[in-house]
């Protein structure tokens, strides 16, 4: 019987999807919201196990999803022990800084003329969807520190382009 077919392959493949690393010396800053988000994954994981505490009719499939929560679980938790919160109403309203709103426009390169909205925030929070980029992320580094009117390099695929700081806008709602 081919291997693809058996109940052991589901054991080879990764069990608990990794979380973005933090690089090695540098805080896990993250915002109000990216901690929130972490508190209630982690009430959600403990939810989880409750559930499944609940219904141990397959032993085996028991077991291997216990050792999958506990896994993430105790990633989470040494994760959220690791945070650095930042109140980005504390940060200077006048310099892109961690927690930012910030709108860019490109000035050259392929994309000249397109404006662009981000927000500056945690590893865990970023969601380029929706527009929020780690602190790490290459445009974040690119910009952190400019004021309103200043210029900024990003390489990217398509070459280098040029972005300027439209405006910078901190919220305090999480």
């Amino acid at each position: 019987m081919s291997k693809a077919f058996t109940k052991d392959e589901a054991w080879e493949e990764p069990i608990i999807p990794p979380r973005a690393p933090v690089p090695a010396g540098v805080p896990n800053y993250v915002t109000p919201r990216g901690l929130g988000l972490l508190r209630a994954e982690l009430a959600e994981l403990e939810a989880e196990r409750h559930r499944l505490e609940a219904d141990r009719s397959d032993e085996v499939e028991y077991r291997r999803r216990l050792a999958i929560l506990t896994g993430r679980t105790s990633e989470l938790t040494a994760r959220i022990a690791s945070a650095a919160l930042v109140d980005p109403r504390l940060q200077p309203r006048d310099q892109v800084r961690f927690g930012a709103s910030v709108t860019l426009r490109t000035v050259s390169g392929e994309r000249a003329g397109e404006e662009r909205r981000l927000e500056i925030v945690g590893i865990d929070e970023a969601d380029a969807a929706h527009g929020r980029v780690a602190f790490t992320a290459p445009i974040a580094r690119a910009i952190l520190g400019r004021e309103v009117g200043d210029t900024a390099a990003l390489d990217t695929p398509r070459g280098r382009e040029l972005l300027e700081v439209v405006s910078i806008e901190y919220h305090s709602a999480p």
